[in-house]
C-alpha cells in the first residue's frame, strides 16, 4: 500500500510540473504576439486614422478679365500766330464720339519718336523741281536718332528707295543722290494736224486753234496708290511711335489709281497714319496750313487724319516746312478715351476734340474706326 501511495504522489507531481510548463509557454505566446509588428498594409489598402481627416479640395477663384477698348488721338493745338501750345492739362481738352463727351483717360504731353515714310513725287512740273531737288537733303535733318524714316517715289507705282532706317546719314546720301524727274506742261501742236492755214496763218474759226498730236501732258501719278502703299508700310509700325507720311507732291492725282479715296482713308485711319503734305504748285501764303478743306485729295487726306496740308515753292521756304512738319508730328499731345455710349451698329465713328481755353486752333482726326481701335486689358 505504501507502493501505491508513493506512485500517486509522484503521478500528482508530474501533472503539476507539466501544467506549470503550459502555463509559462501560454504566456510567453500571449507576450510575443503583443509585441510583434502589425503586417504591413497591401498596396491598394490606403491606411487611414480617425485622427487624419482627408483635406477638402482648394478653391481657387476665376482669373477675369476685362477688354476696355481705347481710342488714342494724337491732338495739335496751336495759337493764333500758328505756334505750338505746350502747356494744356487734360481738363483742358473735351472728346466726342458720335456726339457724345466721353471721359478722358489720359493725355500724354511727352514727344513720341516718328516712323515716316518721306513720299516723293516722282514727276514733277519743270518749273518746280529744281527747286524741290535742291532742297531734299534737308529733309534729313529733321528727324532725330530714334525716328525711323523710309523713302518712297511715285508716279504710277510707288517705288521704295530705302526702307525704315534710323541711320541718318544713310537718308542723307539717298536723298542727296535722289533725282526727281519731272514733266513740261508746254502744249505742242503736231503741224500735220494743226488744222486748216491760209498764208501761213490759221484759219479763224471763232473758237481758236485746235490743237492736235500727242505732246499734251498725261497725268500718271496715282496719289491713292502712293499714300495706300505707305499706309501698309506704317501699320506694323509700333503703337509706341508717331506714324506719319511725308508727301511732297504738285497735288495732281491720276485717274486710274487702283485704290480709292475712301479705301485708301480707311487704310491710313486702320493703321492710325497722318499725312503731312507739301504742295509746290499752290499760290497760297508760304506756310500756311489749308484753310479751305475738300479740293484736293492730298489736302482731305491731311484734314481727315489730323495731319496738315502746306504749300510752298522756293527751296528755303521748303526746307524750313520740312524742319516744321516733323517738329509738329513729334509733340502733338496724345488724347485717349474708352468710347461710351456710341452707335454700336456702325463701323466708324466721327470724333471731334475740343479746348476750353479760347483762341487755340485744333487738329485731330476726324473719326476712328470700331474695328481698329486698340484693345486693353
Amino acid at each position: 500500500m505504501m507502493r501505491a501511495g508513493k506512485k500517486r504522489d509522484k503521478a500528482m507531481t508530474l501533472k503539476k510540473h507539466l501544467l506549470v510548463i503550459a502555463l509559462l509557454m501560454g504566456t510567453t505566446t500571449v507576450a510575443q504576439s503583443q509585441n510583434a509588428s502589425p503586417p504591413p498594409p497591401a498596396a491598394n489598402q490606403q491606411q487611414s486614422s480617425p485622427q487624419q481627416k482627408p483635406l477638402p479640395p482648394i478653391r481657387t477663384a476665376p482669373t477675369i478679365v476685362t477688354r476696355t477698348e481705347l481710342v488714342v488721338v494724337p491732338v495739335t493745338v496751336k495759337d493764333h500766330d500758328g505756334r505750338l501750345v505746350s502747356d494744356l492739362e487734360k481738363d483742358d481738352f473735351r472728346a466726342f464720339a458720335d456726339g457724345v463727351e466721353q471721359q478722358i483717360i489720359r493725355v500724354d504731353p511727352n514727344p513720341f519718336p516718328l516712323s515716316a515714310v518721306v513720299l516723293i513725287d516722282d514727276d514733277l512740273p519743270q518749273k518746280s523741281v529744281d527747286q524741290v531737288q535742291k532742297s531734299l537733303v534737308a529733309i534729313a535733318a529733321g528727324f532725330g536718332p530714334n525716328d525711323e524714316v523710309a523713302l518712297v517715289t511715285y508716279e504710277q507705282f510707288p517705288e521704295t528707295v530705302a526702307d525704315f532706317s534710323s541711320n541718318n546719314d544713310q537718308l542723307f546720301t539717298k536723298l542727296k543722290r535722289l533725282e526727281v524727274g519731272s514733266h513740261t506742261t508746254t502744249v505742242i501742236a503736231d503741224p500735220t494736224t494743226a488744222g486748216p492755214v491760209i498764208n501761213g496763218q490759221s484759219l479763224p474759226n471763232g473758237q481758236g486753234v485746235p490743237v492736235h498730236g500727242s505732246a499734251r501732258y498725261e497725268n500718271n501719278a496715282a496719289i491713292d496708290d502712293a499714300v495706300f502703299a505707305a499706309s501698309q508700310m506704317l501699320r506694323g509700325r509700333g503703337r509706341d511711335r508717331r506714324k506719319i507720311v511725308f508727301l511732297i507732291s504738285d497735288g495732281s492725282n491720276s485717274k486710274h489709281n487702283q485704290h480709292t479715296f475712301e479705301e485708301t482713308l480707311h487704310s491710313l485711319l486702320v493703321a492710325g497714319v497722318s499725312v503731312y503734305s507739301i504742295s509746290v504748285t499752290r499760290s497760297l501764303p508760304v506756310g500756311r496750313a489749308l484753310l479751305q478743306r475738300g479740293t484736293a485729295d492730298v489736302d482731305k487726306y491731311a484734314a481727315d487724319t489730323g495731319g496738315e496740308a502746306f504749300f510752298a515753292a522756293k527751296q528755303r521756304d521748303l526746307e524750313r516746312l520740312y524742319s516744321d512738319v516733323t517738329e509738329q508730328a513729334r509733340n502733338e499731345y496724345t488724347l485717349t478715351f474708352s468710347p461710351q455710349g456710341i452707335n454700336q451698329n456702325q463701323d466708324y465713328h466721327p470724333i471731334e476734340i475740343r479746348v476750353r481755353r479760347p483762341g487755340l486752333s485744333i487738329k485731330a482726326r476726324e473719326g476712328y474706326y470700331q474695328s481698329a481701335i486698340a484693345l486693353a486689358k
